[in-house]
Protein backbone atom coordinates (compact mmCIF):
# COMPACT_ATOMS: atom_id res chain seq x y z
CA UNK A 1 0.00 0.00 0.00
CA UNK A 2 0.97 3.76 0.19
CA UNK A 3 2.57 5.22 2.86
CA UNK A 4 2.95 8.63 3.92
CA UNK A 5 5.68 10.28 2.21
CA UNK A 6 5.73 8.24 -1.02
CA UNK A 7 4.59 9.57 -4.10
CA UNK A 8 1.65 9.17 -6.70
CA UNK A 9 2.32 11.09 -10.29
CA UNK A 10 -0.42 11.75 -12.36
CA UNK A 11 -0.70 11.88 -16.13
CA UNK A 12 -4.03 13.41 -16.66
CA UNK A 13 -5.76 16.03 -17.72
CA UNK A 14 -8.38 18.78 -16.05
CA UNK A 15 -11.23 16.51 -14.74
CA UNK A 16 -13.16 15.03 -11.72
CA UNK A 17 -10.93 11.82 -11.60
CA UNK A 18 -7.69 14.20 -11.30
CA UNK A 19 -9.63 16.25 -8.32
CA UNK A 20 -10.02 13.41 -6.32
CA UNK A 21 -6.39 12.60 -6.34
CA UNK A 22 -5.12 15.94 -5.52
CA UNK A 23 -7.31 15.33 -2.06
CA UNK A 24 -6.86 11.74 -1.72
CA UNK A 25 -2.85 11.71 -1.98
CA UNK A 26 -2.08 14.67 -0.52
CA UNK A 27 -4.99 14.04 2.48
CA UNK A 28 -3.55 10.44 3.29
CA UNK A 29 0.06 11.45 3.60
CA UNK A 30 1.56 10.72 0.18
CA UNK A 31 3.03 13.40 -2.47
CA UNK A 32 0.93 14.01 -5.76
CA UNK A 33 3.45 14.34 -8.76
CA UNK A 34 1.90 15.97 -11.28
CA UNK A 35 3.46 14.84 -14.20
CA UNK A 36 3.29 16.92 -17.71
CA UNK A 37 2.15 14.80 -20.53
CA UNK A 38 3.45 16.99 -22.94
CA UNK A 39 7.12 16.77 -22.24
CA UNK A 40 9.22 14.26 -24.70
CA UNK A 41 9.90 10.92 -23.39
CA UNK A 42 13.26 10.77 -22.02
CA UNK A 43 12.04 13.74 -19.73
CA UNK A 44 9.00 11.80 -18.27
CA UNK A 45 11.24 8.91 -17.82
CA UNK A 46 13.67 10.89 -15.73
CA UNK A 47 11.00 12.95 -13.45
CA UNK A 48 8.95 9.65 -12.91
CA UNK A 49 12.26 7.85 -11.80
CA UNK A 50 13.78 11.02 -9.97
CA UNK A 51 10.75 11.16 -8.07
CA UNK A 52 10.68 7.44 -7.22
CA UNK A 53 6.70 7.31 -8.01
CA UNK A 54 5.01 4.26 -6.38
CA UNK A 55 1.59 4.31 -8.46
CA UNK A 56 1.10 5.92 -11.74
CA UNK A 57 -2.68 7.45 -12.40
CA UNK A 58 -2.92 8.07 -16.30
CA UNK A 59 -5.64 9.29 -18.26
CA UNK A 60 -6.48 7.09 -21.43
CA UNK A 61 -5.95 9.13 -24.23
CA UNK A 62 -2.10 9.71 -22.68
CA UNK A 63 -1.05 5.76 -22.82
CA UNK A 64 0.60 6.73 -25.78
CA UNK A 65 2.64 8.86 -24.15
CA UNK A 66 3.44 6.10 -21.69
CA UNK A 67 4.16 3.13 -24.26
CA UNK A 68 8.10 4.59 -25.27
CA UNK A 69 8.45 3.79 -21.15
CA UNK A 70 7.88 0.17 -20.85
CA UNK A 71 10.46 -1.45 -18.69
CA UNK A 72 12.12 1.91 -18.05
CA UNK A 73 10.38 2.77 -14.60
CA UNK A 74 11.65 0.24 -11.89
CA UNK A 75 9.35 1.93 -8.66
CA UNK A 76 6.37 2.12 -10.38
CA UNK A 77 4.58 -1.14 -8.43
CA UNK A 78 1.27 -0.29 -10.68
CA UNK A 79 -0.67 1.59 -13.12
CA UNK A 80 -4.25 2.89 -12.91
CA UNK A 81 -6.22 4.16 -15.88
CA UNK A 82 -8.19 7.02 -15.20
CA UNK A 83 -11.62 5.63 -16.44
CA UNK A 84 -14.46 2.87 -15.68
CA UNK A 85 -14.15 -0.81 -16.54
CA UNK A 86 -16.53 -0.28 -19.82
CA UNK A 87 -14.51 2.24 -21.82
CA UNK A 88 -11.37 1.34 -20.57
CA UNK A 89 -9.17 1.01 -24.20
CA UNK A 90 -9.31 -2.62 -25.43
CA UNK A 91 -4.91 -2.47 -25.73
CA UNK A 92 -5.03 -2.29 -21.91
CA UNK A 93 -8.32 -3.81 -21.53
CA UNK A 94 -7.72 -7.25 -18.74
CA UNK A 95 -3.27 -6.03 -18.45
CA UNK A 96 -4.46 -2.47 -16.43
CA UNK A 97 -6.74 -1.72 -14.17
CA UNK A 98 -9.28 0.88 -14.45
CA UNK A 99 -9.54 3.57 -11.79
CA UNK A 100 -13.47 2.88 -10.80
CA UNK A 101 -12.94 -0.96 -9.97
CA UNK A 102 -9.92 -0.07 -8.22
CA UNK A 103 -11.30 2.11 -5.58
CA UNK A 104 -14.75 0.58 -5.80
CA UNK A 105 -13.83 -1.68 -2.58
CA UNK A 106 -12.95 0.51 -0.80
CA UNK A 107 -14.28 1.44 1.92
CA UNK A 108 -16.16 4.88 2.64
CA UNK A 109 -14.77 6.28 5.76
CA UNK A 110 -11.21 6.80 6.32
CA UNK A 111 -9.70 8.19 9.20
CA UNK A 112 -7.31 10.57 8.17
CA UNK A 113 -3.94 11.48 9.73
CA UNK A 114 -2.56 14.23 11.54
CA UNK A 115 0.23 15.65 9.14
CA UNK A 116 2.86 18.32 9.91
CA UNK A 117 1.97 21.81 8.38
CA UNK A 118 5.58 21.17 6.79
CA UNK A 119 4.89 17.75 5.38
CA UNK A 120 5.18 17.59 1.43
CA UNK A 121 1.58 17.63 -0.17
CA UNK A 122 2.30 17.64 -4.17
CA UNK A 123 5.66 17.59 -6.16
CA UNK A 124 5.77 19.05 -9.52
CA UNK A 125 8.86 19.21 -11.80
CA UNK A 126 10.44 22.50 -14.38
CA UNK A 127 10.09 21.39 -18.21
CA UNK A 128 13.55 21.01 -18.22
CA UNK A 129 14.80 23.78 -20.33
CA UNK A 130 18.08 24.21 -18.92
CA UNK A 131 19.36 20.55 -18.45
CA UNK A 132 17.07 17.93 -16.22
CA UNK A 133 14.04 19.16 -14.98
CA UNK A 134 13.87 19.95 -11.59
CA UNK A 135 11.40 18.76 -8.71
CA UNK A 136 9.72 21.70 -6.81
CA UNK A 137 8.12 20.53 -3.35
CA UNK A 138 5.19 21.83 -1.88
CA UNK A 139 4.17 21.67 1.59
CA UNK A 140 0.69 21.37 3.05
CA UNK A 141 1.39 24.98 4.60
CA UNK A 142 2.21 26.35 1.55
CA UNK A 143 -0.76 25.00 -0.38
CA UNK A 144 -3.16 25.91 2.39
CA UNK A 145 -1.48 29.68 2.31
CA UNK A 146 -1.42 30.22 -1.24
CA UNK A 147 -5.64 29.24 -1.50
CA UNK A 148 -6.40 31.82 0.80
CA UNK A 149 -4.50 34.34 -1.04
CA UNK A 150 -5.63 33.63 -3.98
CA UNK A 151 -9.27 34.04 -2.72
CA UNK A 152 -8.49 37.42 -1.60
CA UNK A 153 -9.89 40.37 -3.59
CA UNK A 154 -6.78 41.83 -5.06
CA UNK A 155 -5.88 38.51 -6.30
CA UNK A 156 -8.49 36.55 -8.18
CA UNK A 157 -11.31 37.81 -5.94
CA UNK A 158 -13.17 34.38 -5.27
CA UNK A 159 -16.11 33.13 -4.07
CA UNK A 160 -19.12 31.07 -3.75
CA UNK A 161 -20.78 32.66 -5.99
CA UNK A 162 -18.14 32.18 -8.62
CA UNK A 163 -18.20 29.59 -11.43
CA UNK A 164 -14.85 28.71 -12.17
CA UNK A 165 -13.27 26.88 -15.49
CA UNK A 166 -9.90 25.83 -14.53
CA UNK A 167 -8.02 26.08 -18.21
CA UNK A 168 -4.76 25.92 -16.74
CA UNK A 169 -3.54 22.30 -16.43
CA UNK A 170 -3.40 20.82 -13.24
CA UNK A 171 -0.11 19.14 -14.14
CA UNK A 172 1.20 22.91 -14.22
CA UNK A 173 1.97 24.62 -10.82
CA UNK A 174 -1.35 22.76 -9.46
CA UNK A 175 -3.66 24.79 -11.51
CA UNK A 176 -2.64 27.70 -10.02
CA UNK A 177 -4.21 27.21 -7.28
CA UNK A 178 -7.55 27.00 -8.52
CA UNK A 179 -8.57 23.37 -7.18
CA UNK A 180 -8.08 24.51 -3.93
CA UNK A 181 -9.67 27.86 -4.15
CA UNK A 182 -12.75 26.84 -5.89
CA UNK A 183 -13.72 24.26 -2.65
CA UNK A 184 -12.31 26.76 -0.38
CA UNK A 185 -14.62 29.58 -0.95
CA UNK A 186 -17.36 26.81 -2.42
CA UNK A 187 -17.07 28.30 -6.18
CA UNK A 188 -18.38 25.79 -8.40
CA UNK A 189 -15.47 24.50 -10.66
CA UNK A 190 -15.25 23.36 -14.08
CA UNK A 191 -13.57 21.28 -15.82
CA UNK A 192 -12.48 20.99 -20.08
CA UNK A 193 -10.64 17.93 -20.04
CA UNK A 194 -8.53 17.37 -22.81
CA UNK A 195 -10.29 19.75 -24.73
CA UNK A 196 -8.53 22.81 -22.88
CA UNK A 197 -7.33 24.20 -26.64
CA UNK A 198 -10.47 24.23 -28.44
CA UNK A 199 -12.26 27.19 -28.40
CA UNK A 200 -15.10 26.10 -29.04
CA UNK A 201 -15.75 23.79 -26.29
CA UNK A 202 -14.54 26.03 -24.21
CA UNK A 203 -17.33 29.12 -25.36
CA UNK A 204 -19.97 26.26 -24.87
CA UNK A 205 -18.56 25.15 -21.64
CA UNK A 206 -18.65 28.71 -20.13
CA UNK A 207 -21.57 29.51 -21.27
CA UNK A 208 -23.73 26.51 -20.12
CA UNK A 209 -22.16 26.09 -16.75
CA UNK A 210 -22.73 30.20 -16.28
CA UNK A 211 -18.73 30.61 -15.83
CA UNK A 212 -17.89 33.34 -13.95
CA UNK A 213 -14.03 33.40 -13.63
CA UNK A 214 -11.51 31.04 -15.76
CA UNK A 215 -7.97 31.23 -15.88
CA UNK A 216 -5.32 29.95 -18.45
CA UNK A 217 -2.34 31.00 -20.72
CA UNK A 218 -2.02 33.83 -23.18
CA UNK A 219 -1.64 31.65 -25.95
CA UNK A 220 -5.34 29.95 -24.99
CA UNK A 221 -6.98 33.58 -24.84
CA UNK A 222 -5.76 34.58 -28.23
CA UNK A 223 -7.63 31.26 -29.72
CA UNK A 224 -10.41 32.00 -28.24
CA UNK A 225 -10.31 35.59 -29.02
CA UNK A 226 -10.10 35.16 -32.89
CA UNK A 227 -12.42 32.54 -32.69
CA UNK A 228 -15.38 34.90 -30.95
CA UNK A 229 -14.47 37.42 -33.20
CA UNK A 230 -14.79 34.88 -36.34
CA UNK A 231 -17.79 33.14 -35.14
CA UNK A 232 -19.78 36.38 -33.06
CA UNK A 233 -19.59 34.43 -30.44
CA UNK A 234 -20.44 35.89 -26.79
CA UNK A 235 -19.36 35.27 -23.37
CA UNK A 236 -22.88 35.50 -21.21
CA UNK A 237 -22.01 35.05 -18.08
CA UNK A 238 -17.75 35.29 -18.09
CA UNK A 239 -17.07 38.40 -15.57
CA UNK A 240 -13.21 38.41 -15.51
CA UNK A 241 -10.33 36.57 -16.89
CA UNK A 242 -6.76 35.51 -14.93
CA UNK A 243 -3.76 35.33 -17.85
CA UNK A 244 -0.10 34.33 -16.84
CA UNK A 245 2.29 31.99 -17.42
CA UNK A 246 3.92 34.16 -20.01
CA UNK A 247 4.25 38.18 -21.06
CA UNK A 248 0.48 39.04 -22.05
CA UNK A 249 -0.34 41.35 -24.69
CA UNK A 250 -1.97 44.61 -23.78
CA UNK A 251 -4.45 44.16 -27.04
CA UNK A 252 -5.62 41.42 -25.52
CA UNK A 253 -6.07 42.98 -22.12
CA UNK A 254 -8.22 45.97 -24.37
CA UNK A 255 -10.19 42.80 -26.48
CA UNK A 256 -11.36 41.81 -23.21
CA UNK A 257 -12.12 44.83 -21.88
CA UNK A 258 -13.62 46.44 -24.57
CA UNK A 259 -15.33 43.69 -26.91
CA UNK A 260 -16.33 41.13 -23.77
CA UNK A 261 -16.97 43.94 -21.25
CA UNK A 262 -14.78 41.82 -18.79
CA UNK A 263 -11.94 42.92 -16.01
CA UNK A 264 -8.37 40.65 -16.52
CA UNK A 265 -6.27 39.48 -13.25
CA UNK A 266 -2.48 39.21 -14.59
CA UNK A 267 0.18 37.04 -12.97
CA UNK A 268 2.48 39.11 -13.98
CA UNK A 269 5.55 38.80 -16.13
CA UNK A 270 7.99 40.74 -15.40
CA UNK A 271 9.23 41.57 -18.39
CA UNK A 272 5.93 41.70 -20.05
CA UNK A 273 5.36 45.46 -21.69
CA UNK A 274 2.07 45.09 -19.55
CA UNK A 275 4.01 44.87 -16.14
CA UNK A 276 5.98 48.20 -17.29
CA UNK A 277 2.78 49.91 -18.53
CA UNK A 278 0.60 49.74 -15.31
CA UNK A 279 3.82 50.32 -12.80
CA UNK A 280 3.74 47.04 -10.98
CA UNK A 281 7.14 46.55 -12.10
CA UNK A 282 10.86 48.19 -11.42
CA UNK A 283 14.54 48.60 -12.25
CA UNK A 284 17.36 47.54 -9.21
CA UNK A 285 20.13 47.51 -8.98
CA UNK A 286 21.83 43.95 -7.46
CA UNK A 287 25.31 43.12 -7.38
CA UNK A 288 26.47 45.94 -9.28
CA UNK A 289 23.15 45.34 -12.51
CA UNK A 290 20.14 46.43 -13.19
CA UNK A 291 17.34 43.98 -13.13
CA UNK A 292 13.51 44.34 -13.91
CA UNK A 293 11.81 43.21 -10.83
CA UNK A 294 8.37 42.77 -10.03
CA UNK A 295 6.66 44.73 -7.43
CA UNK A 296 3.27 43.09 -7.32
CA UNK A 297 2.83 39.67 -8.42
CA UNK A 298 -0.86 39.84 -9.36
CA UNK A 299 -3.01 42.94 -10.49
CA UNK A 300 -5.86 43.56 -12.10
CA UNK A 301 -6.71 45.83 -14.96
CA UNK A 302 -9.94 46.78 -15.91
CA UNK A 303 -10.04 50.34 -17.14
Amino acid sequence: GVKQGDRVATLAWNDYRHLELYYAVSCMGAVLHTVNPRLFPEQLEFIINHAEDKLLFIDPTLLPALAPLAGKLPTVEKTIVLTSAPAMPATVAGTLPDYESFIADQPDDFEWPALEASAASALCYTSGTTGNPKGVLYSHRSTVLHAYAGCMADSMGMSGRDAVLAVVPMFHANAWGLPYNAPMTGAKLVFPGPKMGDAATLTQLMNEESVTLAAAVPTVWMMLLAYLDQSGGTLQTLKRTVIGGSAVPIQMIRDFRDKHGLSVRLLSDEEGEVCRKFGVSQFRERDGHKKLCVIRSTFIVDK
